[in-house]
């Protein structure tokens, strides 16, 4: 089985990145496959005959459940790891330096996501906890979302930023629209976003653009999809017949503490923070 690789589609960079089947690795996006430089991910449908194993001198790596139970093995040290579904619980997290063997097992079904970036082996390895990991709730109106610091500063790492954003029916995620491309003042930072639907005859959309070049993508976005994020501004919705939970992997030039640099929001946008219900319409508008 071959998984689906990040090799643009017709007219796009960005994907959508489509699983294929499992069991084994049934996504993968690298720094190839996406034309950028540091960051990896993949996810894993694992079973009893299906452990996946890997070693990354000069990379960290962030092990996150999805969805069942298993056990990562590292370093001489197990994790027990599971998680009934992203919709229902935070993840526990491990956090594996460069250069340490690690093994992802299961007796039963587990579905797991791998990501990696550059490091020199700074921190150790270790298991990071849902009670670490703020959330807040963002935005307002039709942008009105939940979004869970799953391994952003202060948890430590050296570029690895994580987070879960969940998104409700018929709502918008990254509004307003940022950037993080190393322009117009931002950090340098490349991204995945990873789908989850609770509805999976739903669909999403994710939009990644530029205005001062020929750069306008939008990707028709289905239940277990990537979205790449190469350049520019983005922003994603939901259908309103599914609830939107999506994963972020990033890494970039950004180091340790400097990982909580914010992004760059498009101005023209950002006039809605003050009021989220300003010019809402009523309906009906026109009676007559």
């Amino acid at each position: 089985m071959t998984p689906t690789s990040a090799t643009p589609s017709a007219g796009a960079t960005s994907g959508p990145v489509r699983p294929a089947d499992g069991p084994g690795r049934i996504l993968e996006v690298t720094p190839e496959t996406a034309n950028w430089t540091y960051l990896s991910f993949s996810v894993h449908e694992l079973g009893a005959d299906t452990p996946f194993g890997d070693s990354v001198d000069g990379q960290e790596t962030a092990i996150v459940p999805l969805s069942g139970s298993g056990q990562v093995h590292a370093g001489g040290e197990v994790f027990e790891l599971a998680r009934s579904s992203v919709f229902a619980q935070k993840p526990h997290i491990v956090y594996v330096p460069p250069g340490v063997d690690f093994n992802i097992e299961s007796s039963g079904s587990f579905t797991c996501a791998v990501g990696s970036a550059p490091a020199e082996g700074k921190l150790p390895l270790r298991l990071i906890r849902p009670d670490e990991m703020r959330s807040e709730i963002r935005g307002g109106g039709a942008a009105h979302r939940q979004v869970v610091h799953a391994l952003a500063s202060p948890l430590p790492a050296e570029r690895l930023i994580l987070y879960e954003v969940y998104v409700p029916r018929g709502t918008w995620s990254g509004w307003p629209p940022h950037c993080h491309d190393g322009r117009d003042g931002s950090p340098y930072l490349e991204e995945v976003y990873y789908f989850r639907l609770d509805r999976p005859e739903g669909y999403a959309q994710h939009r990644n653009w530029r205005d001062d070049e020929s750069f306008d993508e939008t990707l028709v976005i289905n239940d277990g999809d990537v979205a790449l994020v190469p350049k520019g501004y983005h922003t994603s919705v939901a259908c309103p017949g599914s609830n939107m939970y999506f994963l972020n992997y990033l890494a970039g030039e950004l180091e340790g503490d400097e990982r909580a640099t914010p992004p760059c929001f498009a101005a023209e946008h950002t006039w809605i923070e003050s009021d989220w219900t300003a010019g809402e319409w009523g309906l009906p508008v026109v009676t007559s």
